[in-house]
């Protein structure tokens, strides 16, 4: 027997037991996923809906002919489970499994490329075997879901919700929560609030975030960094302090969503844009910066595209859109994000060119952002605007202060560059000097010898 059909006789025999011994794994028990477990996992949990995971496999036909190996190609195939990524075998198989658990899974071909099959390796109708062995085997790591990529809010959700709606901000939510911080529960209850307010119900910034990406019914778990936590400050009232991690169990029970900017005239969005100024401020003096940012950004999506305005709309628009953005501006200096408010700051000066908060902001940012010119260029209008601002006066010298040390340290920098070159090569034209020494001296060993050789050839021509 030759070994191609030793390793199809093997498959075959391996196929033949797993769907006789396999475990029916799919919701309907209709024996499309079948599994057998060689080495149970490290831990008890298993990956949940979203979750990014990481495996590694050795896939073959019924008949044991392989068609795809990740240890061949020496990388785990990674996939988000339950987003149909992949074929709906491992999104319930993948489902099942522990951290570290190492199975064999026989997937029908209505749960794995059905008719179509996958050309050229997977025939239609195919029966396809994942198999543990030495050289591949289904093994699984995850980890939750980042949902905006900062690793600020990791979500994995326990109970996948219906339809495909999501709440947007300022929709009203009804949601049922337990907070915990090292463990220890700290809040449990229902509550029905406006997304992006939830500090006004001590939820923090982090759930508003996630509320927007979640779906009716959905049970998920969230993992929040302080900063979309209770940040610097921490929570007294629950015994949490400053810079905590907390946990969260959500589920969005129902939502009603807010307004798209397109649904409201021109009236209905200056009236909101006046509401939610307020509530902006009182985030911002409360030193909930996050927050604040939210209801200042309601004005600019439904004011900064506005057009076909009256006179008396167009002053009162603007007003709205020049507080909004500098109150932007501070939040986000607040929040070191210094380029965001740069960019704040661009778009009231754009509305208002000689605004002297604007220019004075702007020139902060500038200045932590280590561009000192620039940041002198802004305090210096503003004294244009207002020659009394002692503040700006004020930054001027510390700009020249930052440039004159700014300067220095490059001298300094490239002084002990050039130093360094200088003496590389003054090591180099030592080596080379010597070299030249060594050939000079060989020179003269062979010139020695050459005046008896050049007599000899004299005397022969004499």
């Amino acid at each position: 027997m030759t070994t191609d059909e030793a390793t199809k006789s093997e498959g075959e025999v391996q196929a033949v037991a797993l769907a006789e011994r396999g475990e029916d794994i799919t919701p309907s028990k209709d024996r499309g996923v079948l599994k057998i477990i060689k080495r149970p996992g490290s831990e008890d949990e298993s990956p949940m809906i979203g979750d990014k995971v990481y495996v590694h496999y050795k896939g073959k036909l019924a008949n044991g002919k392989k068609f795809d190996s990740s240890r061949d190609r020496n990388e785990p195939f990674i996939f988000s489970l339950g987003k149909g990524q992949v074929i709906k075998a491992w999104d319930i198989g993948v489902a099942t499994m522990k951290k570290g658990e190492i199975c064999y899974l026989l997937c029908k071909p209505e749960y794995a490329y059905g008719s179509a099959g996958s050309a050229p390796k997977i025939p239609s109708n195919a029966t396809l075997f994942f198999e543990a062995s030495n050289a591949g085997e289904l093994l699984l790591d995850f980890k939750g879901e980042d949902l905006f990529e900062d690793g600020g809010i990791i979500r994995r959700i326990k109970r996948k919700g219906e339809g495909y709606s999501n709440p947007n901000e300022g929709a009203t939510v009804e949601i049922h929560l337990e907070g915990f911080c090292g463990g220890r529960r700290f809040d449990c209850k229902d509550v029905k609030f406006v997304v992006g307010e939830g500090e006004d119900h001590d939820i923090p910034i982090g759930i508003d975030k996630a509320l927007e990406k979640m779906q009716r019914g959905e049970h998920c778990i969230l993992y929040l960094s302080p900063r979309y936590g209770f940040g610097e400050a921490g929570k007294p009232k629950f015994g949490i302090q400053g810079n905590a991690e907390l946990v969260y169990e959500v589920t969005l029970k129902s939502f009603e969503k807010a307004k798209e900017s397109w649904e409201m005239d021109t009236k209905e969005k200056l009236e909101q844009a006046a509401v939610v100024k307020e509530k902006g401020t009182m985030y911002f003096k409360e030193g909930k910066y996050l927050q604040a940012v939210i209801q200042y950004g309601k004005i600019v999506s439904w004011l900064e595209m506005e057009y076909g305005l009256s006179e008396k709309e167009s002053k009162a628009s603007d007003s709205f859109l020049l507080a909004a953005f500098l109150n932007l501006a501070m939040c986000y200096l607040k929040l070191r994000e210094y380029a965001k408010a740069v960019e704040c700051c661009d778009k009231a000066l754009g509305l208002d060119q000689d605004n002297e908060k604007g220019l004075y902001r702007r020139g902060e940012a500038r200045l932590l952002m280590n561009e000192f010119e620039l940041a002198k260029c802004d305090f210096q209008k503003v004294l244009e605007v207002n020659p009394q601002n002692k503040a700006a006066k004020s930054q001027i010298s510390v700009c020249q202060k930052k440039t004159k040390e700014h300067n220095e340290r490059d001298r300094r920098i490239y002084a002990n560059m050039f130093a360094k070159f200088a003496e590389r090569d003054a090591k180099e034209a030592a080596s080379k000097t010597g070299a030249e020494k060594t050939a000079e001296k060989a020179a003269c060993e062979k010139g020695a010898k050459t005046p008896g050789a050049e007599g000899e050839e004299a005397e022969g021509h004499v």
